[in-house]
């Protein structure tokens, strides 16, 4: 199941079937890189890995007379401020940005660069000019990133360091090979403040990821304010795992959120867990119960014992209401259902539950996004979503189930719990994470191809993947960065990069340069024996 703790017989006979893998750096570390970055970062080297790569030519070079040209499109001047504002603080440099072609570091739209898509883009290096070019300014955005990580990692430091900000010369033209690229961070087991959840977006925004998927509520706590159902955060919201205080978003909270991540063209999606995970529903409204008696607070983390009603109507209304409140404040396209871990709920209730919520979410003109347990139990409206969080191991026939539904006119975004899930254990010593899923090292995590990981479903149905940061064990922003850090660029890569450009031995010294950025960037990584990290680190 998603977050079950397997019983440690399990355990040792997964391990035994070769179904967990072994740290593999037990034979000892890879060497490590030298200390110091180059001067110019060779072109291309960076995470994710560009599509294509022409190097050549001296580089360019930022400097104290560097302007940022952007055309007079309000999103064009939106990207080139972003990255004006991300520069200046280690350079020193004033980089205004000025609506002027010919400005030596310049932005523009190309409307008829059909082949870049909506997120692609065309960056050109040479001495004395730096252009980048998308056809939306989503695919500016992502060029910027590439820019960043062209530059030496100090660019992303705070205050002025005395260098040369150089970029190799040459071509990088780059397109994603999925158009869906999550993250999901769980603040419903830990609460995670406005603020923290932000500089989570920041990272994620690094790697090109281009959904944020928001686990709002569970057993533990729920974590929106919904005007029509108050006690859902004056009850709902006060605990979380261990017994702490909890906390949720108001309203404008939320909608700070959404923007931000807008700014970064990162499409939010909320996700309220029906009809199990709703433990912090029931204790605040137990009129939901069947019995009508209010559960007591959970702050555990085992699953599966709670359950909404699937005979009273006090349950649709209570998800018309939740539901609707959640799409008038989310803008992107889709509100996820949940749906898995439904275990005190009997099949006939899943199914009549979960056929009625669904045209609740086409009602407010959004898809549905549900935990693949929806193909498996019950049925997808067409046109949904459906994450799929099982194992190499899963029997063949819950993942035909899956195939099925995407025969139907079902998509796909995969998140195996055993590659994808950020909060499993890198080996059997982590301090942090879980391991019912088996231990997932960098390698692991890196090493599968989404196009061809569930049999039946092709590559067309497969919109990305998803990398979900369950916060069982994890209370603090560092606790986030240990787990993330390095697994989150690999991930990213699947989703973004071509898989015939990719191998282990290569990526994992790309890898290992990211260490740099993420010292400047103060991320509190995980030293995997597996990566060659810069020697000193």
């Amino acid at each position: 199941m998603r977050r079950r703790l397997l019983a440690p017989a399990v355990l040792l006979l997964a391990t035994a079937l070769g179904c967990t893998e072994a740290d593999p750096g037990a034979s000892g570390p890879p060497p490590a890189l030298p200390a110091a970055e180059p001067e110019v970062r060779p072109l291309g080297r960076i995470v994710p890995l560009p599509a294509s790569v022409k190097p050549g030519g001296a580089p360019y070079a930022l400097t104290a007379a560097t302007r940022v040209g952007a055309s007079g499109h309000p999103g064009v001047r939106a990207v080139a401020e972003q990255l004006a504002a991300h520069l200046r603080p280690a350079t020193g440099f004033r980089l205004p940005v000025v609506a002027d072609p010919a400005a030596d570091l310049a932005l523009a739209l190309d409307p008829a660069a059909a082949a870049l898509g909506d997120e692609g883009y065309e960056l050109r290096s040479a001495p004395g000019r730096l252009t980048l070019t998308a056809r939306t300014p989503a695919g500016l955005y992502r060029g910027v990133q590439t820019v960043r990580q062209q530059l030496p990692a100090d660019i992303e430091r705070t205050t002025v360091r005395h260098r040369s900000w150089k970029i190799a010369g040459g071509t990088v033209r780059d397109v994603p090979r999925f158009p869906y690229r999550g993250a999901m961070l769980d603040v419903a087991r830990h609460f995670f403040t406005v603020d923290e959840v932000k500089a989570y977006v920041d990272r994620v925004a690094l790697y090109k990821y281009n959904v944020l998927h928001l686990h709002l509520s569970d057993d533990q706590g729920w974590r929106i304010a919904v005007a029509s159902r108050p006690r859902l955060t004056a009850v709902g919201a006060a605990a979380e795992v261990g017994g702490g205080p909890g906390g949720f978003y108001t309203r404008e909270q939320y909608r700070e959120l959404v923007r931000y991540a807008a700014a970064r063209h990162i499409e939010v999606v909320p996700e309220i867990d029906l009809p199990g995970h709703t433990n912090a529903a029931l204790v605040s409204y137990p009129e939901l119960t069947c019995d009508g008696k209010a559960p007591e607070p959970h702050t555990g983390i085992d699953t599966g014992f709670s359950s909404l009603c699937a005979e009273k109507e006090e349950t649709y209304a209570f998800a018309a209401d939740v539901l609707g409140e959640i799409a008038a404040l989310t803008p992107g396209r889709f509100l996820h259902i949940g749906g898995d871990e439904a275990d005190s709920t009997a099949p006939a209730d899943y199914r009549a539950m979960t056929d009625r919520f669904q045209p609740l979410v086409a009602r407010h003109g959004k898809k549905v996004m549900a935990w693949h347990q929806l193909a498996v139990d019950g049925v997808p409206a067409p046109g949904t979503l459906i994450q799929y969080w099982g194992l190499d191991r899963t029997p063949g026939a819950e993942k035909e189930k899956v195939a099925e539904a995407v025969r139907a006119g079902a998509g796909v975004v995969l998140s195996p719990a055993d590659r994808a899930y950020l909060d499993m254990k890198y080996a059997d010593d982590t301090p942090l994470g879980l391991r019912w899923a088996g231990t997932v090292s960098v390698r692991r995590s890196y090493e599968w191809d989404p196009g061809a990981y569930l049999p039946g479903v092709p590559e067309s149905s497969v919109a990305g993947v998803e990398a979900p940061l369950w916060t069982e064990t994890l209370s603090t922003p560092e606790h986030l960065d240990t787990m993330a850090f390095p697994r989150l660029p690999g991930l990213a890569e699947l989703g973004w990069s071509p898989a015939g450009g990719r191998d282990w031995d290569t990526y994992r010294v790309r890898l290992g340069e990211q260490a740099h950025r993420w010292d400047a960037l103060g991320i509190a990584w995980y030293r995997s024996p597996e990566v060659p990290w810069p020697a000193g680190r």
